[in-house]
C-alpha cells in the first residue's frame, strides 16, 4: 500500500464504528465504579434472536448398536435457570436438552447426547451496567448458553459455554470459549410426577460451587467485559435449576 492510500481518511461508517467502540469502552470503564445491576433492579432489554425452544422428540439421538430399544428412553427436559455468575444475576431464557439413556449390551448404563436449544437473555444494564445506557442499541448485551461438549445425566454433570451477544462484540466472544463452565448439580429435593401419561416429572437442583472463567475472544472489549461482569469468579456463583422433563422409550418413537 502506498503512503498516499494509507493516509486516506476513513469513511463515515468506519469513523462511527470506531467512535461507538471507544465510547462503549469508556462507559465500561465508568461502570466499574457502579454496583452490579441484578435482574430485579432494572428492566430487561429486549433481544430477539431465533425461535423459542420446543420440547419434542425430534432431537432423539441414534442408539448404540446392540441395545434393546424398549429399555432405552429418550428424555427431553426444559428449564429456565436462575444464574448468578460474577456480579450479574439473571433468569435465563428456557433451555431444552435432549439425550438418550439405557443399558448397554454388557449391562452397564449408557448415555447418548442429543441436542440443546436456547435463546439469548438480555443482561440488565447492557455492556455498561448502567440501566439507562444499557437500552442504547450499541450498548446492549445478551448471554446465550451453548452446550459445552460434556454431559452425564446420571450424576447431574454437564458443561456450558455462555456466548456474549452484542453489536460491538465478535461472534466468537464467550465465557468458557476454550474451557467450558462445568456444573455438578445437587438435588434440592425429591422429584415430583406431574403426569403419568404422558410422563411429566419436575425436579429442582442447584450448583453453588462452580468457577466462572473470564470472557475470551471478545477483541478490545475482553478486559472491560471481565470488569463489567466480575470475571473470572472462583466463588459466589450459583445455578438454580428448576426443570421439567418427559421421556419415551425408543420402541414407542415414530419411525424415521
Amino acid at each position: 500500500m502506498s503512503k498516499i492510500s494509507a493516509r486516506r481518511p476513513r469513511s463515515r461508517p468506519a469513523r462511527r464504528a470506531a467512535a461507538a467502540l471507544a465510547g462503549a469502552a469508556a462507559l465500561l470503564g465508568l461502570a466499574a465504579a457502579h454496583p452490579a445491576v441484578s435482574a430485579e433492579a432494572a428492566p430487561v432489554d429486549t433481544v430477539t434472536v431465533g425461535a423459542a425452544p420446543t420440547a419434542d422428540f425430534g432431537d432423539c439421538p441414534a442408539l448404540p448398536s446392540g441395545v434393546d430399544p424398549a429399555r432405552w428412553r429418550c428424555e427431553v427436559h426444559s428449564a429456565a435457570p436462575r444464574l448468578t455468575m460474577g456480579t450479574v444475576t439473571m433468569t435465563l431464557a428456557p433451555i431444552t436438552m435432549t439425550h438418550a439413556e439405557g443399558p448397554l449390551p454388557d449391562g452397564t448404563p449408557g448415555q447418548v447426547w442429543g441436542a440443546m436449544h436456547s435463546r439469548p437473555t438480555a443482561v440488565p444494564g447492557g455492556l455498561t451496567g448502567i440501566p439507562a445506557a444499557g437500552h442504547a442499541p450499541l450498548a446492549r448485551l445478551a448471554v446465550q448458553p451453548e452446550y459445552g461438549g460434556r454431559s452425564d445425566f446420571y450424576t447431574g454433570r454437564f458443561s456450558l459455554r455462555f456466548r456474549l451477544v452484542s453489536p460491538l462484540l465478535p461472534r466468537e466472544c464467550a465465557i468458557g470459549a476454550s474451557t467450558p463452565v462445568d456444573f455438578a448439580l445437587k438435588r434440592s429435593g425429591p422429584s415430583r410426577w406431574v403426569s403419568t401419561e404422558p410422563p411429566v416429572i419436575e425436579f429442582s437442583a442447584y450448583d453453588d460451587a462452580f468457577a466462572a472463567p473470564g470472557a475470551e475472544d471478545c477483541g478490545p472489549l475482553t478486559r472491560p467485559l471481565d470488569r463489567r461482569l466480575g470475571l473470572p469468579a472462583t466463588g459466589g456463583n450459583l445455578l438454580s435449576y428448576d426443570a421439567t422433563y418427559t421421556f419415551r422409550t425408543y420402541d414407542r418413537l415414530p419411525a424415521r
